[in-house]
């Protein structure tokens, strides 16, 4: 149809299109079957397959120009490219939209009401728009009278770039530009960028207002504690926030201000690979829920979802609303944290399953973001190799490190918050020689730092990270707590421990310049002893 003067597509040029404006979940579900996008599975959800199962940090740019020349950290994941550029593929785009089906939802990125952004995303795909709709917050209908965007995303997977003449690395973009608040994109038909892309937007912009953007979930207890938990895909962050006993703020992406916490979103995006009913029932309701979204998640001849087939990737996803988990926080909102937990897998088998930091080694292994990938789950990967996730989430994180890290700490400092370093990785070994940590076991131990219970515990110090171990928590076995004690060749602990040590400095060269030197001081030594 021909767009009105109330055309929402108005700011990026697209004058004539097909447009469905803030369909429900039964218009998109009809239209993604329409299209061809993919399926009803046993239960309900729409389960969906992708050219691209998981996320392109390396083709994602921000535009390069007087307001972000001198703010944006250059370098690694924050690519310059030219306004220019932007321009350029932004005019490709729209002109190449001309006359589709296009689907627009008008959303906010964030339930607090003082911080949050109004969104507009534009897609070609019938499911990205169900995604964004089960991902970020939904205006009430009087919100939406007159909805005005802060910013735009605009989706178009099926359009394509020219690296050579465009000016990017390949067929695949994914363009911010703080001065035209837009992010355009294409190439790529992985939902989880329309929620990356404005998550990165909001730590560029939060911390000028004294606002902490936090890659991590969070919950409550009964008496109002709020406990947050960083970490990167694979450590347990959704897992462990989905307490049955503590209500859900938010699974992946959180702001702290001055009165509290509040989440960026409105759903969550958990993987699911090997997702158990037992251990993570709420979640795998969540699979065989109408309104979720299942991304390459292999189904049965039947129709049923097997969590365990990761043939089409290891990165299976359930996108869906928050209120789907039932146990939650009205409103996304809570105070101040009195807990905070860092979570690492670390295939070496070296860190403790629960250690207590001090405010300098809060920032260090903040600011080292560590995990470790295991043999398997990339080509080439054949023992375990370190990850470093600068603020445990360096692909969007325009900002030095180092500002993230002191908004951090003066957080910490003003709400008295305790922060605990937890893995959940191996014990007794590395990666194919030790074990998997007891997920009983991590939940025990993090129920005992929220309660208040390690009050009275004695604490010793490991003498690699000089970590300070409970040495004794009731329900974990005390060989457990001292990872060299669950090694039984000790040499081959003390030398593990040492190698991994030395990646720890190495890795955090790159921010000595830009930290407070007590922060280096408190760096892992080589030796023992």
């Amino acid at each position: 149809m021909s767009l009105t003067s109330s055309n929402p597509l108005q700011s990026l040029g697209i004058r004539h299109a097909t447009l469905h404006h803030n369909p429900g979940v039964d218009e998109l579900y009809e239209a993604a079957l329409r299209l061809g996008e993919g399926q009803v599975a046993a239960g309900g959800p729409l389960a969906v397959r992708t050219n691209k199962t998981g996320r392109s940090p390396k083709d994602r740019f921000i535009v390069e120009d007087d307001l972000t020349r001198g703010a944006v950290w250059w370098g690694g994941f924050n690519t310059p490219v030219s306004p220019e550029v932007f321009g350029n593929l932004l005019g490709k785009m729209t002109a190449y939209a001309e006359g589709r089906e296009l689907f627009v939802q008008d959303v906010y990125a964030g339930t607090d009401p003082a911080h949050r952004l109004a969104v507009r995303v534009v897609t070609e795909m019938a499911y990205h728009s169900l995604f964004v709709r089960n991902m970020f917050v939904r205006p009430t209908d009087a919100e939406r009278e007159g909805f005005e965007p802060d910013w735009t995303v605009l989706n178009i997977p099926s359009f394509k770039a020219d690296p050579e003449r465009d000016g990017v690395r390949s067929e695949t973009f994914i363009l911010v530009n703080f001065s035209r608040k837009m992010i355009i994109a294409g190439g790529t038909q992985y939902a989880g960028e329309n929620k990356k892309g404005i998550f990165g937007v909001l730590n560029f912009l939060l911390p000028q207002q004294g606002v902490m953007p936090m890659h991590c979930s969070a919950n409550v207890g009964a008496e109002g504690d709020v406990a947050l938990f960083f970490g990167l895909s694979g450590t347990g962050k959704t897992t462990l926030s989905a307490d049955p006993s503590r209500k859900l703020i938010g699974d992946d992406e959180h702001g702290w201000t001055d009165t509290g916490i509040f989440n960026f979103e409105g759903g969550c995006y958990a993987k699911v690979i090997h997702l158990s009913p037992e251990a993570e029932p709420a979640i795998h309701r969540t699979t065989q829920t109408y309104g979720t979204v299942l991304e390459n998640v292999v189904l049965r001849e039947d129709g049923t979802p097997d969590l365990d087939d990761g043939s089409l990737t290891e990165n299976t996803r359930s996108a869906y609303p928050i209120e789907q988990m039932g146990n939650i926080v009205e409103g996304g909102m809570a105070g101040h944290p009195k807990n905070i937990v860092f979570l690492t897998a670390d295939a070496f088998g070296v860190l403790p399953p629960l250690s207590r930091l001090s405010p300098e080694q809060t920032m260090y292994f903040f600011l080292s973001g560590f995990t470790a990938k295991i043999p398997g789950t990339e080509d080439g990967v054949t023992e375990p190799s370190p990850t470093f996730s600068t603020c445990f989430g360096a692909p969007f994180m325009p900002r030095h490190p180092g500002e993230y890290a002191r908004l951090l700490a003066t957080k910490v400092q003003e709400s008295g918050a305790r922060v605990w370093l937890v893995n959940t990785g191996w014990t007794g070994g590395q990666y194919g020689q030790g074990k998997r940590m007891s997920i009983a076991h991590t939940r025990r131990l993090i129920n005992a730092a929220l309660s208040g219970e390690l009050g009275d515990v004695k604490f010793i110090r490991e003498p690699f990270f000089d970590l300070e171990i409970p040495t004794e928590v009731p329900g974990v076995p005390s060989e457990v707590l001292n990872p060299r004690d669950a090694w039984a060749d000790k040499d081959a602990y003390d030398r593990t421990a040492r190698k991994l040590a030395g990646m720890f400095r190495e890795n955090f060269k790159r921010f000595e310049d830009g930290v407070d030197p007590k922060v280096t001081a408190s760096m892992p030594e080589h030796g023992r002893g």
